[in-house]
């Protein structure tokens, strides 16, 4: 859908009041994730048809939203719960990219969602994962899981320590398929990680290196011990990149990067990137029209 027609579409249908389960109890809301996200999704970091220039966008890590909920301390790059900025509501599919932490013992009481591809990426400690599909299990920092929410799913997510603070990421894509059956995935990286270089932790394709989901999407890792310039080609002309610097500096397309800041690109092939050493960098390859 082209970004006129979609934008019309959006605001005809109104934006709906944001929530999510900051709660330990379970949740009986039967709101559709999907059509609460997409209600709200902005413009301003989709392509710009009219102007071919316009075509990154910078947020550095201290211009978060940010909420300290005692056991739950998170920053928010995009819209999301309390923390609601109209400048920062989306980069193309990339809807939510949240950076937690959760204190030992607590967690996310069950709770449901639809038609999202969910990501989340361990950085430190141990997470616990319940659903109805019948999966149970700890995802530690290395690991990568997924969840297609497609038709309906519920969880739980909870650090597994009690003496030990867990910080993750949790990214959520709008999917290219709507209602698919619910999914579940989780892969150890350590036998496809590299030093020195981007790797390919998901991709839209099943046989392809890493973690699958329903969208034309490719998320690469890269862990540098010393400072290496490198390039990233796009595969597809229809995507842009957002980097998001987990740890150390970065300069992409000549844009310095600090720890946390994100930088989303478009409208390009190719980037230029030097990683500084200590560097950890995801970067989110991603449909910028839904």
């Amino acid at each position: 859908m082209k970004r006129l027609e979609f934008l019309k579409k959006s605001l005809a249908s109104g934006v709906a009041a944001m929530a999510a389960p900051f709660v330990l109890k379970s949740s009986n809301t039967k709101e559709s994730t999907f059509n609460k996200l997409i209600e709200q999704v902005g413009f301003n970091h989709m392509p710009n048809d009219e102007i071919s220039t316009e075509s990154t966008v910078l947020h550095k890590a201290n211009t978060r939203g940010s909420a300290n909920h005692g056991w739950l301390k998170v920053n928010h790059t995009f819209s999301f719960a309390n923390y609601r900025n109209p400048q920062r509501m989306n980069f193309g599919v990339l809807r939510v990219l949240n950076d937690d932490t959760i204190a030992g013992g607590q967690g996310f009481g069950t709770h449901p969602h639809d038609n999202m591809e969910i990501i989340t990426i361990p950085l430190e400690g141990d997470l616990k994962h319940k659903d109805n599909m019948g999966n149970g299990a700890i995802i530690k920092n290395g690991d990568v899981q997924v969840m297609s929410a497609g038709t309906g799913i519920t969880h739980s997510e909870f650090n597994a320590n009690t003496d030990q603070e867990v910080k993750l990421l949790q990214i959520w894509l709008f999917p290219n398929q709507r209602n698919v059956k619910p999914r579940y995935d989780q892969l150890s990286l350590q036998s496809i990680k590299k030093e020195d270089a981007f790797y390919q932790i998901l991709s839209p394709n099943s046989n392809d290196q890493g973690v699958w989901i329903h969208q034309n999407a490719w998320f690469s890792l890269g862990e540098f011990t010393t400072t290496k310039r490198l390039n990233y080609d796009l595969k597809s002309n229809q995507n842009g990149v957002y980097a998001f610097i987990i740890e150390g500096q970065a300069t992409i397309q000549n844009q310095k990067l600090d720890k946390r800041d994100g930088f989303g690109i478009w409208n390009t092939d190719s980037l230029t990137i030097t990683a500084t050493k200590g560097a950890k960098i995801l970067l989110m390859e991603v449909p910028m029209y839904l």
